[in-house]
């Protein structure tokens, strides 16, 4: 019976934090969704050709505007590499990919707090400058070569479907786009493939956030993080935050709410923001830039990566403990979390109804068969763009 109890509290806890994050989700994908059709990815190599301050800065803003999906993400960078693109610049979009997008700033405010959104978004930019720096002084030449060549292998990994719809050729100007019915067309589908391509770490994320917050004390987390030693615990929370990451193996808004029980338990500040930034070290994610550069240069980048999430997590800890932003409170929304009628439950009706809208607009105009056709061993020019078909790269094994 005790047994039955603790699953019915872990999953009553995972739940409530869907519910309180649910209309965020939906916000942040119609949001993703929209930029992706305002925003022509098609000629992102030839905007890419080096590591200067200029493509690095196109690398963001693009990341930015891209799906929050982790394996999107690394999908995007490698055919961004296959067309031309710099081997740096293509990594600084992967980072802004799945650290600057809407959602997660929107869920980090909704589950935690505004500063962990602000931390994301001032975090992200400083790491990409470290990972930027990192390359520049110990990424050879030869290494980059022979990653290069693995690429050009395509060599399948996760998600090359959904990165050749990203960056497929669009039609017309973003304001012809976002007012004509193809466009809203386009928006279902991306919205309702933001929902296919997350629900699996969504839910696995809320599971394990559930399970931890339910089940393990704060007392052993407040040891864990050394709660009593304030100077240790900043630098052990930002480096200890990625390996967290990877050993709970969801990634990008999925890592949400395991923040949220961390914080919770004593991590540090810093810890929380390395935490989040650790999705793309995860070992699913290792896995597929082995395939895709080779391992050499998987176990550059895993290094590389995670030196460049800590040193950014504890700029950002530094600079916000200096301007006074860091939270003194570690009350969050899953704790003593209930379902009550509220501003919540309002804007959960609202998104609900937009997730509704969309989904039928998704399986009335060809939704279903284009995911068919992007999830197949082969995309020989059979998946459809956001304007119609757009080109995909045909896959070796």
């Amino acid at each position: 019976m005790q047994i039955v109890t603790a699953l019915g509290h872990a999953l009553w806890m995972s739940f409530t934090m869907l519910w309180q994050i649910f209309w965020g989700l939906s916000l942040g994908f119609l949001f993703s969704a929209v930029i992706e059709v305002a925003v022509s990815k098609s000629e992102m190599s030839k905007l890419l050709p080096d590591a200067s301050p200029r493509s690095l800065t196109f690398a963001s803003l693009l990341g930015a505007a891209s799906s929050s999906c982790s394996y999107a993400a690394v999908a995007m960078a490698r055919s961004i590499v296959r067309k031309g693109g710099d081997f740096t610049a293509a990594m600084a979009f992967q980072f802004a990919a799945t650290n600057l997008v809407l959602e997660l700033g929107v869920l980090m405010w909704v589950l935690i707090s505004w500063q962990f959104a602000a931390a994301e978004f001032i975090g992200g930019p400083i790491m990409i400058i470290v990972l930027v720096l990192l390359f520049r002084f110990f990424l050879q030449d030869p290494l980059k070569k022979d990653a290069i060549e693995q690429a050009e292998k395509g060599i399948a990994g996760s998600m090359e479907g959904h990165a050749a719809m990203s960056m497929g050729e669009q039609h017309g100007t973003w304001k012809q786009r976002l007012s004509s019915k193809e466009g809203w067309i386009a928006i279902s589908h991306s919205y309702v493939m933001n929902w296919t391509m997350l629900w699996r770490d969504i839910g696995v994320g809320l599971l394990v956030a559930g399970a931890l917050g339910a089940w393990v004390p704060d007392s052993f987390w407040q040891k864990f993080f050394l709660v009593g030693h304030p100077m240790a615990a900043m630098i052990w929370g930002a480096f200890v935050g990625p390996l967290l990451a990877v050993a709970s193996f969801t990634c990008s808004v999925g890592n949400v709410p395991l923040a949220a029980v961390l914080w919770n338990g004593g991590i540090s500040f810093g810890g929380v923001a390395s935490f989040i930034f650790g999705d793309l070290i995860i070992l699913p994610i290792l896995n597929i830039y082995r395939k895709y550069y080779g391992g050499k240069m998987t176990a550059f980048i895993a290094v590389t990566f995670y030196v460049a999430m800590a040193a950014a997590a504890l700029v950002v800890e530094i600079l916000f403990q200096v301007l006074g932003w860091v939270p003194h409170e570690r009350h969050t929304a899953i704790v003593d979390a209930a379902i009550t009628f509220n501003y919540t439950t309002v804007l959960n009706l609202i998104f609900g109804a937009v997730f509704v809208v969309l989904t039928v607009v998704f399986y009335r105009t060809g939704g279903p068969e284009m995911m068919r056709m992007m999830e197949s061993d082969e995309h020989d020019h059979g998946a459809h763009g956001h304007q119609g078909s757009a080109e995909t790269e045909q896959h070796r094994r």
